[in-house]
Protein backbone atom coordinates (compact mmCIF):
# COMPACT_ATOMS: atom_id res chain seq x y z
CA UNK A 1 0.00 0.00 0.00
CA UNK A 2 1.46 3.34 -1.08
CA UNK A 3 0.21 6.07 1.26
CA UNK A 4 -0.35 9.43 -0.44
CA UNK A 5 -1.77 12.88 0.23
CA UNK A 6 -3.62 15.34 -2.02
CA UNK A 7 -1.86 18.67 -2.56
CA UNK A 8 -3.16 21.59 -4.64
CA UNK A 9 0.15 23.18 -5.50
CA UNK A 10 1.93 26.26 -4.26
CA UNK A 11 -1.34 28.05 -3.43
CA UNK A 12 -2.42 25.24 -1.10
CA UNK A 13 -2.39 26.34 2.57
CA UNK A 14 -1.14 22.84 3.38
CA UNK A 15 2.59 22.88 2.77
CA UNK A 16 4.63 19.98 1.46
CA UNK A 17 6.94 20.13 4.47
CA UNK A 18 3.94 19.40 6.72
CA UNK A 19 2.78 16.50 4.53
CA UNK A 20 6.29 15.06 4.77
CA UNK A 21 5.95 14.94 8.58
CA UNK A 22 2.99 12.52 8.49
CA UNK A 23 4.31 9.04 9.42
CA UNK A 24 4.54 6.56 6.53
CA UNK A 25 3.70 9.23 3.94
CA UNK A 26 5.12 8.34 0.52
CA UNK A 27 3.57 10.10 -2.47
CA UNK A 28 1.96 13.44 -3.25
CA UNK A 29 -1.21 13.43 -5.33
CA UNK A 30 -1.32 16.62 -7.38
CA UNK A 31 -1.84 18.08 -10.86
CA UNK A 32 -1.16 21.07 -13.09
CA UNK A 33 -3.91 23.53 -12.20
CA UNK A 34 -3.14 26.54 -14.39
CA UNK A 35 -3.93 24.97 -17.79
CA UNK A 36 -7.46 25.05 -19.26
CA UNK A 37 -9.27 21.71 -19.35
CA UNK A 38 -8.40 19.82 -22.53
CA UNK A 39 -5.06 21.50 -23.20
CA UNK A 40 -1.60 19.93 -23.09
CA UNK A 41 0.38 20.35 -19.88
CA UNK A 42 3.80 21.85 -20.44
CA UNK A 43 6.84 19.76 -19.59
CA UNK A 44 8.09 22.71 -17.55
CA UNK A 45 4.97 22.69 -15.33
CA UNK A 46 5.19 18.94 -14.83
CA UNK A 47 8.91 19.16 -14.04
CA UNK A 48 8.25 21.93 -11.49
CA UNK A 49 5.71 19.75 -9.67
CA UNK A 50 8.14 16.86 -9.64
CA UNK A 51 10.96 19.06 -8.34
CA UNK A 52 8.81 20.58 -5.56
CA UNK A 53 7.56 17.20 -4.40
CA UNK A 54 10.94 15.50 -4.49
CA UNK A 55 12.66 18.42 -2.74
CA UNK A 56 10.24 17.84 0.13
CA UNK A 57 11.39 14.22 0.39
CA UNK A 58 8.27 12.75 -1.22
CA UNK A 59 7.50 10.98 -4.51
CA UNK A 60 5.69 12.36 -7.56
CA UNK A 61 4.23 9.28 -9.24
CA UNK A 62 0.45 9.75 -9.15
CA UNK A 63 -1.71 12.51 -10.63
CA UNK A 64 -5.25 13.55 -9.79
CA UNK A 65 -6.71 14.66 -12.07
CA UNK A 66 -6.16 15.00 -15.78
CA UNK A 67 -9.66 16.38 -16.48
CA UNK A 68 -11.71 15.06 -19.40
CA UNK A 69 -13.08 17.82 -21.63
CA UNK A 70 -16.88 18.03 -21.89
CA UNK A 71 -16.69 17.67 -25.68
CA UNK A 72 -15.30 14.16 -25.14
CA UNK A 73 -18.12 13.25 -22.77
CA UNK A 74 -20.67 14.68 -25.19
CA UNK A 75 -19.13 13.00 -28.23
CA UNK A 76 -18.78 16.24 -30.18
CA UNK A 77 -16.80 16.39 -33.45
CA UNK A 78 -14.07 18.31 -31.61
CA UNK A 79 -13.42 15.41 -29.23
CA UNK A 80 -10.56 13.91 -31.24
CA UNK A 81 -8.46 17.03 -30.75
CA UNK A 82 -8.97 16.89 -26.99
CA UNK A 83 -8.31 13.14 -26.90
CA UNK A 84 -5.01 13.70 -28.73
CA UNK A 85 -4.10 16.27 -26.09
CA UNK A 86 -5.03 13.78 -23.39
CA UNK A 87 -2.82 11.14 -24.97
CA UNK A 88 0.06 13.61 -25.00
CA UNK A 89 -0.49 14.40 -21.31
CA UNK A 90 -0.25 10.68 -20.53
CA UNK A 91 3.07 10.47 -22.41
CA UNK A 92 4.50 13.58 -20.73
CA UNK A 93 3.51 12.43 -17.26
CA UNK A 94 5.11 9.06 -17.96
CA UNK A 95 8.33 10.84 -18.90
CA UNK A 96 8.29 12.43 -15.43
CA UNK A 97 7.85 9.09 -13.67
CA UNK A 98 4.09 9.13 -13.08
CA UNK A 99 2.59 5.63 -12.81
CA UNK A 100 -1.11 6.31 -12.09
CA UNK A 101 -3.63 8.89 -13.33
CA UNK A 102 -6.98 9.43 -11.63
CA UNK A 103 -9.81 11.02 -13.64
CA UNK A 104 -13.61 11.02 -13.78
CA UNK A 105 -16.34 11.00 -16.42
CA UNK A 106 -19.01 13.01 -14.57
CA UNK A 107 -21.03 15.40 -16.75
CA UNK A 108 -20.45 19.07 -15.82
CA UNK A 109 -20.18 18.69 -12.06
CA UNK A 110 -17.40 17.21 -10.00
CA UNK A 111 -18.18 16.00 -6.48
CA UNK A 112 -21.29 17.73 -5.17
CA UNK A 113 -22.24 18.71 -1.63
CA UNK A 114 -24.97 21.02 -0.40
CA UNK A 115 -23.01 22.52 2.50
CA UNK A 116 -19.29 22.80 3.14
CA UNK A 117 -19.26 23.88 6.78
CA UNK A 118 -21.88 21.84 8.62
CA UNK A 119 -21.04 21.93 12.33
CA UNK A 120 -20.96 18.44 13.76
CA UNK A 121 -21.67 17.41 17.33
CA UNK A 122 -18.00 17.68 18.30
CA UNK A 123 -17.70 21.26 17.01
CA UNK A 124 -15.78 20.37 13.85
CA UNK A 125 -17.17 21.24 10.43
CA UNK A 126 -17.65 18.89 7.51
CA UNK A 127 -19.02 18.54 3.99
CA UNK A 128 -22.59 17.26 3.81
CA UNK A 129 -25.21 16.31 1.22
CA UNK A 130 -28.77 16.99 2.32
CA UNK A 131 -31.53 16.11 -0.11
CA UNK A 132 -33.83 18.88 1.11
CA UNK A 133 -31.09 21.46 0.46
CA UNK A 134 -30.42 20.10 -3.03
CA UNK A 135 -34.09 20.35 -3.96
CA UNK A 136 -33.94 24.11 -3.34
CA UNK A 137 -30.90 24.60 -5.59
CA UNK A 138 -31.06 25.71 -9.20
CA UNK A 139 -27.70 25.51 -10.98
CA UNK A 140 -28.95 27.54 -13.94
CA UNK A 141 -30.73 30.39 -12.21
CA UNK A 142 -29.66 30.32 -8.59
CA UNK A 143 -26.46 31.35 -6.90
CA UNK A 144 -24.41 28.27 -6.12
CA UNK A 145 -21.06 27.95 -4.40
CA UNK A 146 -20.09 24.31 -4.42
CA UNK A 147 -16.63 22.75 -4.80
CA UNK A 148 -15.23 21.27 -7.97
CA UNK A 149 -17.30 23.09 -10.55
CA UNK A 150 -19.05 26.27 -9.32
CA UNK A 151 -16.35 28.62 -10.61
CA UNK A 152 -15.59 26.62 -13.75
CA UNK A 153 -18.46 27.93 -15.87
CA UNK A 154 -20.21 31.18 -16.58
CA UNK A 155 -24.01 31.00 -16.34
CA UNK A 156 -24.43 31.12 -20.11
CA UNK A 157 -21.86 28.32 -20.58
CA UNK A 158 -23.58 26.21 -17.93
CA UNK A 159 -26.94 26.62 -19.66
CA UNK A 160 -25.39 25.60 -22.98
CA UNK A 161 -23.90 22.48 -21.38
CA UNK A 162 -27.24 21.50 -19.87
CA UNK A 163 -28.80 21.91 -23.29
CA UNK A 164 -26.12 19.70 -24.84
CA UNK A 165 -26.60 16.99 -22.21
CA UNK A 166 -30.37 17.05 -22.68
CA UNK A 167 -29.70 15.60 -26.15
CA UNK A 168 -27.88 12.48 -24.93
CA UNK A 169 -28.88 9.67 -22.59
CA UNK A 170 -26.87 7.26 -20.47
CA UNK A 171 -26.30 4.86 -23.36
CA UNK A 172 -24.81 7.68 -25.42
CA UNK A 173 -22.58 8.59 -22.47
CA UNK A 174 -21.44 4.97 -22.26
CA UNK A 175 -20.63 5.04 -25.96
CA UNK A 176 -18.59 8.22 -25.58
CA UNK A 177 -16.70 6.73 -22.63
CA UNK A 178 -15.90 3.60 -24.66
CA UNK A 179 -14.62 5.74 -27.56
CA UNK A 180 -12.39 7.67 -25.15
CA UNK A 181 -11.00 4.54 -23.48
CA UNK A 182 -10.23 2.86 -26.80
CA UNK A 183 -8.05 5.85 -27.66
CA UNK A 184 -6.24 6.40 -24.34
CA UNK A 185 -5.73 2.95 -22.81
CA UNK A 186 -3.29 1.78 -25.54
CA UNK A 187 -1.25 4.93 -24.89
CA UNK A 188 -1.34 4.25 -21.15
CA UNK A 189 -0.16 0.69 -21.76
CA UNK A 190 2.73 1.92 -23.91
CA UNK A 191 3.58 4.53 -21.27
CA UNK A 192 3.55 2.12 -18.30
CA UNK A 193 0.72 4.09 -16.68
CA UNK A 194 -2.50 2.81 -15.15
CA UNK A 195 -5.70 4.84 -15.52
CA UNK A 196 -8.01 4.91 -12.49
CA UNK A 197 -11.51 6.26 -13.03
CA UNK A 198 -13.16 7.88 -10.01
CA UNK A 199 -16.79 6.92 -9.34
CA UNK A 200 -19.52 9.51 -9.58
CA UNK A 201 -19.89 11.44 -6.34
CA UNK A 202 -22.56 10.99 -5.18
CA UNK A 203 -23.30 7.89 -7.28
CA UNK A 204 -26.66 8.95 -8.68
CA UNK A 205 -28.01 11.54 -11.11
CA UNK A 206 -27.70 15.19 -10.08
CA UNK A 207 -29.91 17.95 -11.52
CA UNK A 208 -31.14 15.53 -14.17
CA UNK A 209 -27.67 14.91 -15.60
CA UNK A 210 -26.73 11.27 -16.30
CA UNK A 211 -24.16 9.47 -14.20
CA UNK A 212 -22.90 5.99 -15.02
CA UNK A 213 -19.99 5.03 -12.71
CA UNK A 214 -22.30 4.39 -9.79
CA UNK A 215 -22.14 0.80 -8.52
CA UNK A 216 -21.10 -2.80 -9.09
CA UNK A 217 -23.15 -3.54 -12.22
CA UNK A 218 -21.92 -0.43 -13.98
CA UNK A 219 -18.33 -0.87 -12.84
CA UNK A 220 -18.39 -4.39 -14.25
CA UNK A 221 -19.59 -2.91 -17.54
CA UNK A 222 -16.90 -0.24 -17.42
CA UNK A 223 -14.06 -2.71 -16.94
CA UNK A 224 -15.22 -4.72 -19.97
CA UNK A 225 -15.24 -1.68 -22.27
CA UNK A 226 -11.48 -2.06 -22.63
CA UNK A 227 -10.37 -5.14 -20.72
CA UNK A 228 -6.84 -4.15 -19.77
CA UNK A 229 -4.93 -3.94 -16.47
CA UNK A 230 -4.27 -0.30 -17.42
CA UNK A 231 -8.01 0.37 -17.38
CA UNK A 232 -8.74 0.40 -13.67
CA UNK A 233 -10.46 2.06 -10.78
CA UNK A 234 -10.20 4.63 -8.09
CA UNK A 235 -12.46 3.24 -5.37
CA UNK A 236 -13.68 6.10 -3.19
CA UNK A 237 -15.29 4.66 -0.08
CA UNK A 238 -17.18 7.87 0.63
CA UNK A 239 -18.55 8.12 -2.91
CA UNK A 240 -19.67 4.54 -3.51
CA UNK A 241 -20.33 4.00 0.19
CA UNK A 242 -22.66 6.95 0.76
CA UNK A 243 -25.71 4.95 -0.34
CA UNK A 244 -27.00 1.72 1.16
CA UNK A 245 -27.67 0.37 -2.35
CA UNK A 246 -23.92 -0.24 -2.78
CA UNK A 247 -22.10 -3.04 -0.96
CA UNK A 248 -18.79 -1.23 -0.64
CA UNK A 249 -17.03 -4.19 1.03
CA UNK A 250 -18.05 -6.62 -1.72
CA UNK A 251 -16.84 -4.23 -4.41
CA UNK A 252 -13.49 -3.61 -2.75
CA UNK A 253 -12.98 -7.37 -2.31
CA UNK A 254 -13.99 -8.18 -5.87
CA UNK A 255 -11.99 -5.53 -7.68
CA UNK A 256 -8.88 -5.64 -5.50
CA UNK A 257 -8.74 -9.43 -6.00
CA UNK A 258 -8.89 -8.77 -9.75
CA UNK A 259 -6.04 -6.27 -9.51
CA UNK A 260 -8.21 -3.53 -10.97
CA UNK A 261 -8.09 -1.06 -8.07
CA UNK A 262 -5.14 1.24 -8.66
CA UNK A 263 -6.09 3.99 -6.20
CA UNK A 264 -8.10 4.04 -2.98
CA UNK A 265 -9.72 7.13 -1.48
CA UNK A 266 -10.57 6.19 2.09
CA UNK A 267 -12.98 8.23 4.18
CA UNK A 268 -16.06 7.69 6.31
CA UNK A 269 -19.61 8.94 5.84
CA UNK A 270 -22.68 8.85 8.03
CA UNK A 271 -25.70 7.76 5.97
CA UNK A 272 -28.96 9.36 7.11
CA UNK A 273 -32.42 7.84 6.97
CA UNK A 274 -33.57 9.89 3.96
CA UNK A 275 -30.53 9.00 1.86
CA UNK A 276 -28.63 12.17 2.71
CA UNK A 277 -25.15 11.85 4.19
CA UNK A 278 -22.58 13.67 6.28
CA UNK A 279 -18.84 13.27 6.00
CA UNK A 280 -17.23 12.31 9.28
CA UNK A 281 -13.95 11.48 10.97
CA UNK A 282 -12.18 8.42 9.57
CA UNK A 283 -12.66 6.40 12.79
CA UNK A 284 -15.26 3.72 12.03
CA UNK A 285 -17.62 4.57 14.89
CA UNK A 286 -17.98 8.14 13.61
CA UNK A 287 -19.80 7.06 10.45
CA UNK A 288 -21.54 4.21 8.66
CA UNK A 289 -18.46 2.53 7.18
CA UNK A 290 -16.17 0.00 8.85
CA UNK A 291 -12.73 1.31 7.94
CA UNK A 292 -10.97 -1.61 9.63
CA UNK A 293 -12.97 -4.05 7.47
CA UNK A 294 -12.07 -2.07 4.34
CA UNK A 295 -8.37 -2.16 5.17
CA UNK A 296 -8.58 -5.85 6.15
CA UNK A 297 -10.00 -6.69 2.71
CA UNK A 298 -7.24 -4.76 0.95
CA UNK A 299 -4.59 -6.43 3.11
CA UNK A 300 -6.01 -9.90 2.43
CA UNK A 301 -5.86 -9.25 -1.31
CA UNK A 302 -2.29 -7.88 -1.06
CA UNK A 303 -3.21 -4.41 -2.29
CA UNK A 304 -0.12 -2.58 -3.56
CA UNK A 305 -1.77 0.44 -5.16
CA UNK A 306 -2.02 4.03 -3.99
CA UNK A 307 -4.21 5.09 -1.08
CA UNK A 308 -4.97 8.48 0.34
CA UNK A 309 -7.05 9.68 3.26
CA UNK A 310 -9.89 11.53 1.58
CA UNK A 311 -11.94 14.54 2.67
CA UNK A 312 -11.46 15.49 6.28
CA UNK A 313 -13.28 17.71 8.71
CA UNK A 314 -11.94 21.12 9.62
CA UNK A 315 -10.71 20.79 13.21
CA UNK A 316 -8.64 22.67 15.79
CA UNK A 317 -9.50 26.06 14.30
CA UNK A 318 -7.92 25.30 10.91
CA UNK A 319 -9.17 27.27 7.91
CA UNK A 320 -8.60 26.55 4.25
CA UNK A 321 -9.98 24.48 1.40
CA UNK A 322 -13.10 22.67 2.72
CA UNK A 323 -12.42 18.98 3.09
CA UNK A 324 -8.72 19.40 2.41
CA UNK A 325 -7.22 20.74 5.61
CA UNK A 326 -4.06 19.23 7.06
CA UNK A 327 -5.04 18.13 10.55
CA UNK A 328 -7.94 15.75 10.07
CA UNK A 329 -6.52 14.17 6.92
CA UNK A 330 -3.24 13.62 8.81
CA UNK A 331 -5.21 11.93 11.57
CA UNK A 332 -6.89 9.79 8.93
CA UNK A 333 -3.55 8.84 7.40
CA UNK A 334 -2.18 7.85 10.80
CA UNK A 335 -5.33 5.85 11.60
CA UNK A 336 -5.05 3.98 8.29
CA UNK A 337 -1.32 3.36 8.81
CA UNK A 338 -2.00 1.99 12.28
CA UNK A 339 -4.62 -0.43 10.97
CA UNK A 340 -2.31 -1.55 8.14
CA UNK A 341 0.64 -2.14 10.48
CA UNK A 342 -1.52 -4.13 12.89
CA UNK A 343 -2.91 -6.29 10.09
CA UNK A 344 0.63 -7.09 8.99
CA UNK A 345 1.83 -8.02 12.45
CA UNK A 346 -1.22 -9.94 13.68
CA UNK A 347 -1.76 -12.18 10.66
Amino acid sequence: MKLSFRWYGESDPVKLKYIRQIPNMRSVVTAVYDVPVGEVWSRESIAKLKEDVENAGLIFDIVESVPVHEDIKLGKPTRDKYIENYQENIRRLSEAGVKCICYNFMPVFDWTRTQLDKELEDGSTALVYYKDQLEKMDPLNGELALPGWDSSYKKEDLKALFEDYSKIDKEALWGNLKYFLEKIIPVAEQSDIVMAIHPDDPPFDIFGLPRIITGEVNIDRFLKLVDSPSNGLTICTGSLGCTKSNDIYKMIDKYSAQGRIHFMHVRNVKILDDGSFEESAHFSACGSLDIVKIMEILHKNKFEGYLRPDHGRMIWGETGRPGYGLYDRALGASYITGIWEALGKLK
